[in-house]
C-alpha cells in the first residue's frame, strides 16, 4: 500500500484551520484599510453630513485628528445690511452688515457676495469679498461660534453714480 503525499489529500493535517484563519485576518485587514482610505478621501463630504458629524468628531477626538471646518453658508442669517454714500468722500460707499451663525457648529467666516444695481435693476457692479477683505487687520476669531452675531463695515469705490439697490449673499 502506497501512501500519497499530504498535499494530494487536499489539506495538511493540523495546518488547514490556521491557514484559513490567516487568510480571513488578511482579508479583514485589507477591508479595513480600504474603508480607511475611502473615509480619508471622502472626509470632507462625510464631515459635511449633519448625521455623521457628531460620530466623526468623537472618532477624531479619540484619534487626535481634525475634521474640515463646518461650512454651511445657508445657516448665516443676515440681521441688518446697508450700503450708503459717504458725503465726505464722494465716490465711496460704506457697506455695513450684521449677521449671525445659525449652524449647529462653528464655521469659518463666509465669503460675502455683493452686487449693486440701478433703478431699473441693471447690474452696475458685483464682487465677492473674502473675510480678510471685509474684516480688516483687527483680531478676529478664526470661526463664528453657533449663535454668534457680528457686525462688519468696510468702504468700496462706487462703480457708477446711480447705484440705488444692493444685494448680499453668503458663500
Amino acid at each position: 500500500m502506497t501512501h500519497a503525499p499530504s498535499f494530494a489529500h487536499g489539506h495538511a493535517r493540523g495546518g488547514r484551520p490556521s491557514r484559513r484563519r490567516g487568510e480571513w485576518l488578511a482579508l479583514s485587514a485589507l477591508v479595513v484599510a480600504l474603508a480607511a482610505q475611502l473615509g480619508w478621501l471622502e472626509r470632507e463630504q462625510m464631515a459635511a453630513n449633519p448625521q455623521l458629524r457628531p460620530a466623526l468628531e468623537s472618532l477624531c477626538k479619540a484619534l487626535h485628528c481634525t475634521l474640515p471646518p463646518w461650512h454651511e453658508p445657508a445657516a448665516i442669517t443676515m440681521l441688518a445690511r446697508d450700503v450708503i454714500a459717504q458725503p465726505e468722500h464722494p465716490g465711496v460707499l460704506r457697506v455695513q452688515a450684521s449677521f449671525r451663525n445659525d449652524a449647529r457648529w462653528p464655521q469659518p467666516w463666509p465669503a460675502l457676495a455683493l452686487s449693486l444695481s440701478d433703478v431699473n435693476a441693471r447690474p452696475l457692479g458685483a464682487r465677492r469679498f473674502q473675510p480678510r477683505e471685509y474684516l480688516g487687520n483687527g483680531s478676529h476669531p478664526a470661526q463664528l461660534a453657533p449663535g454668534q452675531a457680528v457686525s462688519i463695515g468696510f468702504d468700496i469705490l462706487e462703480p457708477a453714480p446711480n447705484v440705488v439697490a444692493f444685494d448680499f449673499r453668503f458663500e
